[in-house]
């Protein structure tokens, strides 16, 4: 899965962070979602309500979740689908490949799905001389760009539309204006062209309803249901964790995805597929098959850090409210998942810990990843248990052992603590530039390196402390001998009047 392999999530950020336009599109784009989000969830008025009953409904699924996928696939069986189950990413692809001798394909067309990403489909299909091509307009975009998706929701997040423009022209063999009307046309006429031509069409699934042997489908340019209804043969790529048990269920995902995605209120289209053609149909696939992928989910099912990780609806929103994502974008998280989301389910999907040990430090732990999750997902515990792990199992850095044992030895004992901090005081005079530190040296070398260092007040919270007790104290008792003499003139006082009125 790795895409950036030999590099660690530090030298990929790096690059990022040296790169002001993607920064600025990143950081655009993310606080827009955001904001619509939020307006949504506003809008919708009892959002948590909503959003607990989101997280009791996947909860009950992963719980059960066997007994949903064979109900799911006797259902889907009954209705004319070929199920086939695959365990690895190989054997996904060899699945797949077979379908593909087997109908004699030449050319695939796809709607976005994160699991062919996860499985690198589209480099299986181009090795036996199949061609695939990406409809989703941001996947046709990076996949014209040999890149892979940056977020989950927008895959070409990082680029504008003067990038945009140039790569499109190049496709289309004469200049394109950077007008998005014209873009877009373009494209259009395009891929209009590849689905009349596909044998196969190839789609992702948003939920899978148990109790009908359904699938459905969210998006917003009518892209995949092209796919899924003009060439002869259908393949739904699923993860086995995209099952909901009902469509009742289904409400409730579709009030909380979109609204977490992209601030909408609903997708512009939401398909529900339940077999093939019949006889009776106007379209449709005259052979559909679904494959079941694992490929590590199976890992999480009655682990206590990781269990609820397959309660992801894939909405993204994690990555909007992520202070760390929006820095760097999706690719410096070098796997095919990013954001808080990534940080979590690659490791947890790949068993060589040590490969991928770095990419829980992409994260500020600030939780705000769990308050934008629509089924609440603790992704801020699970990267702090990461990082725990990590250390346990002897990976963690030297000098981070030994700052961490200083830290404790400062740290256990108040008067040590105080000491420590006149120290500092005194030795960041030689450091201190405009009132701030900006020296590149040890462990402030790459934190200075994109900000500066506050220096350490004159007066430290804990003297100021002492000092606002002391004045305190001062003021309570002025204020007790105010009182004292208030009370000795009201009684004085009582007693004139008593005398005067015998």
């Amino acid at each position: 899965m790795k895409e950036a392999a030999g590099s660690t999530v530090k030298e990929r950020a790096k690059v990022a962070l040296n790169d002001e336009f993607l920064r600025n599109a990143v950081k655009f784009t993310t606080e827009r979602l955001r904001s619509g989000k939020k307006t949504a969830s506003t809008e919708h008025g009892n959002w948590e309500e909503w959003r607990e009953r989101g997280h009791q409904i996947r909860l009950h699924t992963i719980a059960h979740l066997d007994y949903y996928l064979n109900q799911f696939v006797e259902n889907a069986r009954a209705n004319g689908v070929h199920v086939h189950f695959a365990e690895t990413a190989q054997e996904a692809v060899a699945i797949t490949m077979e379908i593909a001798r087997v109908r004699g394909a030449r050319s695939v067309v796809k709607s976005k799905s994160m699991v062919s990403e996860e499985l690198h489909i589209n480099h299986a299909l181009e090795e036996a001389g199949i061609e695939a091509v990406e409809t989703d307009l941001g996947e046709y975009i990076i996949q014209l760009a040999h890149e892979t998706p940056s977020h989950i929701i927008i895959p070409a997040i990082h680029k504008n539309r003067y990038q945009i423009a140039e790569l499109l022209s190049k496709e289309a063999g004469e200049p394109l204006t950077p007008d998005t009307t014209v873009l877009a046309g373009f494209v259009r006429k395009k891929l209009r062209e590849k689905f009349l031509e596909a044998d196969i069409g190839m789609t992702g699934c948003n939920f899978a309803i148990a109790e009908s042997g359904s699938m459905v489908l969210f998006e917003n340019e009518g892209n995949a249901r092209m796919v899924t209804t003009v060439p002869k043969t259908q393949i739904t790529l699923m993860g086995m964790e995209r099952i909901i048990p009902t469509w009742d269920d289904l409400e409730v995902m579709a009030t909380l995805l979109p609204r977490s995605a992209t601030g909408q209120k609903l997708t512009v289209y939401m398909s529900g597929i339940t077999g093939p053609r019949r006889a009776e149909d106007g379209d449709g696939p005259e052979q559909m098959h679904i494959i079941i992928v694992d490929n590590g989910r199976s890992l999480q099912l009655g682990d206590p850090h990781f269990q609820e990780l397959l309660n992801c609806i894939r909405c993204g929103a994690c990555l909007n409210a992520c202070p760390v994502y929006r820095h760097i974008g999706g690719h410096a998280y070098g796997g095919t998942y990013s954001g808080p989301i990534g940080a979590v389910l690659t490791p947890a999907l790949n068993k060589n810990v040590a490969e991928w040990d770095d990419i829980a430090n992409a994260s500020s732990l600030c939780g705000a990843c769990y308050e934008a999750c629509p089924v609440k997902i603790p992704l801020h515990d699970m990267l702090v248990y990461l990082r725990n792990r990590k250390v346990e199992n002897g990976l963690g850095a030297p000098e981070e052992s030994i700052g961490m044992k200083g830290f404790k030895y400062v740290m256990a004992n108040h008067k040590r603590y105080g000491r420590v901090l006149k120290m500092g005081k005194v030795a960041q005079k030689l450091l201190i530039r405009d009132g701030v530190i900006k020296a590149k040296i040890g462990p402030l070398k790459g934190w200075n390196s994109y900000r500066h260092t506050p220096a350490l007040p004159a007066e430290s919270f804990r003297e100021k402390w002492s000092s606002l007790e002391q004045e305190v104290r001062q003021n309570a008792s002025a204020m007790d001998d105010e009182l004292k003499k208030r009370l000795e003139r009201q009684l004085q006082q009582r007693i004139e009047g008593g005398a005067s009125h015998e």
